[in-house]
């Protein structure tokens, strides 16, 4: 019969073999190793465009910060970026973003240009321009093909065109400007894909479908890095992210039911509440739900800390997050409280006592992750929709 540890992934196997053999410091050794190689793939995005364009407040945006906390990418009409400077995710610093001085600003042609930025370590370039993209761009964008790398067009400030556009015609149309202004920033580039988007209201115009075409067009193994760094600016992001904690509990399911294998006492249930608290660390992490993010939130959006924490209902965003808290919310789970005792008297029941463990054992991680990140993604939806002043459904 076929192995089902066979589909998982080599730490997890290993997991199982230093647990067949007795080890269980080196099973957690390496299921923590599992979990920080997904927290540790490296995304690097590379950000460009003339002075004035707002490459800096796409970069805090895209990242969650005000422009006015410490680690905030300067911003003004002024270059201020005259060489390649990096910043990192705050709560994923495996995501960088890099905000490259703009080609005009340089003394290199394109293709010199990329050599000075070492183009080799970016994984996508994004060309921005608050106006129509310039000969400069386009011949970078060319230069960055013949690379074989990938770029997209963002013209940002769209919410200024919009509301410039309200102010003066009577007549105004949204969708008309829109395409107008498509097609006004494109011309004398041949077949682009462009992006509308304004920094301070992502969850408008084009920053969703940047979103989505990013996440296609990159490597498999890199779309959850990028995932998780993206701010909640909508509520299918937020659905996106809860799917990909999701297909990960059977992992840690996995390893609940081989630690319950191991037939010492109170081992499965000490093994598995310290494995929760990690997991749902990454949770609160991914739905910035954590205290900073949350902060980060409140400064960017101007809603008061109080009320983006006043929405949350799950008790492990307020509590201090250790095995105390998690074992507090089992115990309010009735099933799944019932599952994890069951698990340590099936240990004593002979020939069958092992393998019944090891399901229940299972079962009961299973559900208790899924209810915890139900609980969350619920939590971060309530948040995204205080945050933008929305009545609330969840």
């Amino acid at each position: 019969m076929d192995d089902p540890f066979d589909s998982y992934p080599e730490e997890i196997k290993q997991c199982k073999e230093a647990l067949m053999n007795n080890d269980t410091a080196a099973a957690a050794a390496k299921f923590q190793e599992y979990l920080e190689k997904q927290d540790n793939i490296p995304l690097n995005i590379a950000i460009t465009g003339e002075s004035g364009s707002g490459k800096s407040t796409f970069v805090n945006a895209f990242r969650g910060i005000d422009h006015d906390d410490e680690k905030a990418a300067p911003t003004g009409c002024v270059e201020t970026t005259m060489e390649v400077t990096a910043y990192p995710h705050p709560n994923y610093p495996n995501v960088t973003f890099w905000d490259l001085p703009g080609i005009g600003t340089t003394r290199f042609p394109a293709d010199q240009y990329l050599k000075h930025v070492e183009f080799e370590k970016f994984d996508f370039f994004i060309i921005i321009s608050a106006d129509r993209f310039r000969e400069n761009d386009v011949k970078l964008a060319q230069e960055i093909h013949k690379m074989k790398k990938k770029f997209y067009f963002v013209r940002s400030k769209i919410d200024h065109n919009i509301q410039d556009e309200k102010r003066s015609k009577k007549n105004f149309n949204a969708e008309t400007t829109l395409t107008r202004i498509r097609d006004d920033c494109i011309q004398g580039i041949e077949a682009p894909q462009v992006f509308l988007v304004s920094s301070f209201d992502l969850h408008l115009y084009d920053f969703s479908l940047l979103h989505e075409t990013l996440e296609r067009e990159l490597p498999t193994h890199k779309r959850n890095a990028l995932l998780f760094a993206m701010p909640n600016f909508n509520r299918e992001i937020i659905s996106k992210k809860k799917e990909a904690f999701q297909a990960q509990i059977k992992y840690c399911a996995g390893l609940s039911a081989l630690v319950a294998g191991v037939p010492v006492p109170v081992l499965s249930a000490t093994v598995d509440l310290s494995m929760m608290v990690t997991v749902i660390s990454n949770y609160l992490s991914g739905f910035g739900l954590d205290k900073p993010s949350l902060q980060r939130l409140a400064d960017s959006t101007g809603v008061p800390y109080e009320n983006l924490h006043g929405v949350i209902k799950s008790p492990l965003v307020s509590a201090k997050l250790d095995e105390d808290a998690v074992l507090k919310v089992i115990s309010q789970m009735t099933v799944t409280g019932v599952l994890m005792a069951a698990e340590e008297g099936s240990r004593f029941i002979p020939m069958l006592g092992i393998p019944v463990a090891m399901a229940l054992s299972f079962t009961a991680t299973y559900r208790t992750l899924s209810f915890i990140l139900n609980s969350l993604a619920e939590d971060a939806q309530r948040v995204f929709e205080k945050a933008l002043g929305l009545e609330t459904s969840v």
